[in-house]
Parts: structure tokens; C-alpha cells; sequence
């Protein structure tokens, strides 16, 4: 296990941000959190996160989560998730050729825990739920719902290629919960990163359901990046939608990953 990380955890309950923008930065993760404009009749944040960052940069973990009726539902999965990360990790630290598959396995056992299920039926409300993990040049993610994830790289931009997950409208855990479905749907996937600098971002929907649309395109994110910082990029995000009036709370979480090993090319080059 790695000797040392950083933790950061936040449910909008706690501090709304509204008609406020916060970004900070825990190790190489910048956060950005908005919670919309009281004008457009914002009054509230359902979103919520939890970062575990690996100091020597070995890994990233970050759940992002978009509630709503109340924060109940983000705040019960932070907790689940916390009372089980020396275990997470610890999984963490494996080789990766286990790291994910145990990964996975233990979130959906966390997710279809008679104790998990059983506290979502008392809350009030429901959230979509995204999992990211880094480990050496590899990304693996669940989704449930419709927070959004890209990966940012110059090689995946030139063929229009930036979303990792799919949005769903129609997943959520908490009182609505597709984990008592007689099939519970999520998705989930690995992706390995490119050679050189990829960016890993995170968001949940006001960022891109936002009036006049300026981030739906996910090109338009991307060009943010190009000519200045984290902390200034994801800023200039959030004043951008503040502008244009959005009503719904948006968090970010990003950051950057550097490969230096062979990555996969096709076989004729």
C-alpha cells in the first residue's frame, strides 16, 4: 500500500456555492465547484465528490455525484465508500493486471450490500454516480446515470474522439435504484491513455445542459485547456456558464496524466 495520499470529500448540503465559484487544487486533481445562479431560482447543491489521490502519483481515485430531491443519496454513497477505503486502496496498490477486476468487483458488491440497499430505501431522493481510477497508463470507470467523463488527448481529438462514458437518464442509486432491479444497469469500462499528456475530466450535468449551450460540444472543453492552467481553465468553465444564467450546480474534477511508456498503434505504422 502506498505509504501516503490525500483525501478530499464535499456534499453540496455542506456548502452550496451558489452564485459562488470555488476551485482548489488536491495534489495534481484540480476541483471546481459552482452552484448555479440564485437569479435562474438555484437555492440548493444535490452534487457531491470524494478524491483519494496517491502522492506519489502511482494513482487517482474520484467519485462525482449528482443528486436530487436532497443530497441524502450522494452523501450515503461517500460514506459507504469511505468505511471500506483502506480496502479500495489497498486494491489500488495491486498490480494492474488485478487492480481493476478487484476494483470492480468490490463497488458492485458495495452497491448490492443488503446494508447499502436497504439505507437507499430510506432516503430521500436519488443521484447518478461516476467512479474513475487511474493506475499507470490505464482508466477504468462506472457509471451510473448521467455525469459525464472525457479523456483529452491531441491524438484522440484529431479523430473527434473525447467521451469515455455514455450519459444515462434513466440510473440512479437511492430511493430509485438500479441495483434493485432484477438486472441492475450500470456501465463500465477500461480505457488505456495515450503517449504524452492526457487530461482526465469529470463533470457533473449543468456544465453541459447549460443555457445556450456553450460546453455540449465537448471540443468546446477541450480548447479551454489549450492555452492556460488547471485552476484557470476550469475557472474560466465556471464563469462561462455563470454568465449564461445556469440554473443547475455544476462540479468538476480534473486532472492530468503523462505517459511515457508504448502505448497501442496499429499494426501497419
Amino acid at each position: 500500500m502506498s505509504n501516503s495520499m490525500k483525501e478530499f470529500t464535499w456534499i453540496g448540503c455542506e456548502e452550496n456555492f451558489v452564485d459562488k465559484i470555488d476551485v482548489q487544487r488536491i495534489n495534481q486533481i484540480t476541483i471546481g465547484r459552482f452552484g448555479g445562479n440564485s437569479t435562474a431560482g438555484q437555492d440548493k447543491n444535490e452534487d457531491g465528490c470524494l478524491i483519494w489521490v496517491d502522492d506519489k502519483r502511482e494513482w487517482e481515485f474520484a467519485i462525482i455525484l449528482d443528486a436530487h430531491h436532497s443530497a441524502e443519496s450522494a452523501e450515503i454513497v461517500i460514506d459507504t465508500f469511505i468505511v471500506k477505503k483502506t480496502e479500495i486502496v489497498t486494491i489500488l496498490s495491486m498490480p494492474i493486471n488485478q487492480c481493476f477486476k478487484r476494483l470492480e468487483e468490490i463497488v458492485l458488491d458495495l452497491f448490492q450490500g443488503e446494508e447499502f440497499l436497504s439505507s437507499c430505501r430510506k432516503v430521500n431522493g436519488e443521484t447518478a454516480c461516476l467512479i474513475v481510477a487511474r493506475k499507470n497508463k490505464y482508466v477504468w470507470w462506472l457509471s451510473v446515470g448521467d455525469c459525464s467523463s472525457y479523456i483529452f488527448h491531441p491524438e484522440l481529438a484529431s479523430l473527434g474522439q473525447y467521451q469515455m462514458n455514455q450519459r444515462q437518464f434513466f440510473e440512479w442509486v437511492g430511493q430509485v435504484n438500479t441495483f434493485e432491479q432484477t438486472v441492475p444497469c450500470y456501465s463500465s469500462g477500461k480505457r488505456e491513455l495515450r503517449k504524452g499528456s492526457n487530461r482526465i475530466f469529470l463533470t457533473t450535468d449543468g456544465l453541459i445542459e447549460c443555457p445556450n449551450e456553450p460546453f455540449s460540444n465537448p471540443k468546446e472543453i477541450y480548447k479551454m485547456f489549450s492555452s492556460s492552467e488547471d485552476e484557470v481553465s476550469i475557472k474560466l468553465l465556471l464563469q462561462k456558464i455563470q454568465v449564461n444564467h445556469v440554473r443547475d450546480s455544476t462540479t468538476i474534477i480534473s486532472w492530468n496524466v503523462n505517459i511515457t511508456n508504448q502505448v497501442t498503434r496499429p499494426s501497419n505504422e
